[in-house]
């Protein structure tokens, strides 16, 4: 496993070692004690989410004020824009943003840790996203930081209008959200 530093230091890029011949492809998309030994981080993950939505769908950002979750993500059919953004009051990054593609085919994966929005575009015609959490879904604590905020200016490289709920359609701008300390 290789970790490489985002613009935000603590949300990580996650490159499995992936072993490829004629038959396919093998890699282990979670060893506790890797993940460990590469990141100096050891979550205690609870529940594992999977998600199919399609082409130009976005979903986020969201976060659980209470019952914060850390998220480790993974695409395994398709190819989204994955963001992460920062809601910690103390943190230097406060209010800065960072995305990658993660896709099937580059089977990379994204660790955000509790503190921050997360939300994610799909490029492909759909995709299926897995991600694990360290705490339970609370939606009683459930926020939604709004995806176009000018205040976070998060480039989605959209050329038409997302597919939003009414939810993410609803979401608070960065001024008026519930923040961490």
């Amino acid at each position: 496993m290789k970790i490489q530093p985002t613009q935000l230091p603590d949300v990580l890029l996650i490159i499995p070692k992936v072993f490829e011949d004629e038959r396919g492809f093998f890699y282990e998309s979670y060893n506790q004690r890797e993940f460990t030994h590469s990141t100096g981080l050891s979550p205690i993950f609870v529940q594992d989410n999977h998600s199919r939505s399609l082409h130009h769908a976005l979903r986020g950002l969201h976060y659980q004020i209470q019952q914060p979750q850390g998220k480790l993500v993974r695409v395994i059919s398709g190819t989204i824009f994955d963001v992460a953004v920062d809601l910690r009051q103390s943190s230097p990054t406060f209010g800065k943003w960072t995305g990658c593609i993660l896709s099937s085919e580059n089977r990379h994966q994204l660790w955000i840790p509790i503190g921050f929005a997360h939300g994610f575009l799909v490029l492909s015609e759909f995709a299926e996203v897995l991600y694990k959490t360290t705490d339970y879904y609370a939606p009683q604590h459930e926020r939604c930081l709004l995806w176009n905020d000018k205040d976070l200016g998060i480039d989605w490289s959209l050329d038409e209008h997302p597919i939003l709920s009414r939810k993410d359609k609803e979401g608070t701008p960065l001024k008026n959200a519930d923040l961490f300390t």
